[in-house]
């Protein structure tokens, strides 16, 4: 196992850079780009970067020589023989040859297209835009490029021996934690923290405790790199893109909107069954959605929990179950949203038995050094990559929380007319 405070003491830039492979990215998002490489490869999709903690200026932390030097290391990145490889031949959800020959020979062929970054007010203006199959390859790395630089420009500052106490004590804290975890019965948890991860040897150290800590109850890892390197499973499904895009090409026609969603579902279940077959319903307010679902949509594996209060989303979910003449034993529920041990514990209290159980684990995962260093500064932050246009035009977000609603303030009240979402309760965003 490497030692992560040595190997942090004695950075190199090319021996550890932020992003080392292609495959350094969640496995929802080549299931996505599968079915986009399918239908809408060469739809104009621009994608930029929010940070939702204002307060924290990424412009004064993170250098920009850094930040451009990673980025520009990202774009030299093309797929290794033996990652095509496992794509090819590896077993995912249980079905072998996930990714069709043409996507991989696609994919093998890739490069991230170029960036446009500028300053403005402590922030970066960090866009991509281009054919939506080669921007949306850039949502994962570049947030993990700009929350691996906050920290690094932290640590670099540290002694050796600081430094070895510092993750001594992040890991002792990770440890505690999975033993929390270790007591729930029938436990199903993966790590989805790489979008906001301390750095990739911290992420990979998460995955490795995590397996040994949790055995069968470890589900896997998002990240495709460690999957493969550390033989777990490649887990994910889709995001909130995949609505926003498909909503913004038809804005010009309301009824085509609200079908747009449930276009995204049935696009999914031509490319994808059994367990990737998971509603995220919140991109357009969950309530609207689940009420204007088409029959068959009720009978989808299970169903994500992401931007509504965890509890009362699990209930609305057992709710819209039992309505449509489904038993919520039988259906999978995977709450994803900001969690740490204490909100797992209280939702598997309330849901275990009642319907099946899934949680990914993220930023507070690979990212919880709070309270280790003076004034924060190696607190995690919510900073998040979305689509902000297609073909030209505004890409729309509502969410369950009005907090993370994403596109002008005109076409967000539009957007909120249209899919007839009522007043919503703002609630806090950590991570």
């Amino acid at each position: 196992m490497v030692d992560i405070a040595t190997r942090v003491y004695n950075h190199t830039w090319k021996i550890d850079p932020i992003v080392r492979s292609v495959l350094d990215t969640d496995f929802y998002k080549l299931l996505m780009a599968q079915t986009i490489y399918r239908r809408y490869r060469d739809v104009s999709v621009t994608f930029g970067i929010t940070n939702r903690s204002p307060t924290v200026r990424l412009a004064d932390l993170v250098d920009e020589g850094e930040l451009r030097e990673q980025l520009d290391h990202v774009r030299s990145l093309r797929l290794t023989r033996g990652e095509s490889t496992w794509l090819r031949g590896n077993t995912f959800y249980g079905k072998r040859q996930m990714f069709s020959p043409e996507f991989i020979a696609w994919l093998e062929q890739f490069r991230f297209p170029p960036y446009h970054l500028e300053k403005h007010d402590g922030q970066y203006t960090l866009t991509f835009e281009g054919p939506w199959i080669e921007t949306t390859m850039w949502e994962i790395p570049a947030l993990a490029i700009l929350n691996e630089l906050r920290s690094r420009g932290v640590t670099k500052t540290m002694a050796k021996f600081e430094l070895q106490v510092l993750y001594a004590r992040a890991m002792t804290r990770v440890w505690e934690k999975i033993q929390r975890l270790k007591a729930l019965p029938g436990l199903s948890i993966a790590d989805f923290g790489t979008r906001r991860r301390h750095g990739f040897l911290w992420q990979d150290w998460c995955v490795q405790a995590m397996a040994e800590g949790l055995g069968s109850s470890f589900l896997g890892t998002s990240n495709c790199v460690i999957a493969l390197r550390r033989e777990v499973e490649a887990v994910g499904t889709n995001a909130h893109e995949l609505p926003m895009v498909y909503t913004a090409l038809v804005a010009d026609d309301e009824n085509a909107m609200r079908r747009a969603p449930y276009a995204v579902l049935s696009d999914w279940q031509e490319d994808y069954d059994g367990n990737l077959r998971v509603i995220l319903p919140d991109t357009y307010g969950t309530a609207n959605f689940l009420a204007g679902a088409p029959e068959w949509v009720s009978q989808w594996t299970g169903m994500r929990i992401d931007s509504k209060e965890p509890i009362a989303g699990g209930e609305e979910a057992i709710a819209w179950w039992r309505y449509r003449g489904e038993d919520p034993r039988h259906k999978l529920a995977i709450f994803s949203d900001g969690l740490d041990v204490e909100a797992i514990e209280r939702i598997h209290r309330r849901f275990s038995g009642r319907m099946r159980i899934g949680f990914g684990w993220g930023t507070l995962l690979t990212n919880d050094f709070r309270g280790f260093v003076p004034d924060e500064t190696l607190d995690p932050i919510s900073v998040v990559c979305k689509v902000v246009a297609v073909n030209g035009r505004p890409a729309v977000k509502l969410s369950d929380n009005p907090t993370k609603a994403v596109g002008p303030a005109d076409e967000v009240e539009r957007y909120r007319r249209v899919f007839a979402v009522e007043e919503q309760t703002a609630q806090p965003v950590l991570v």
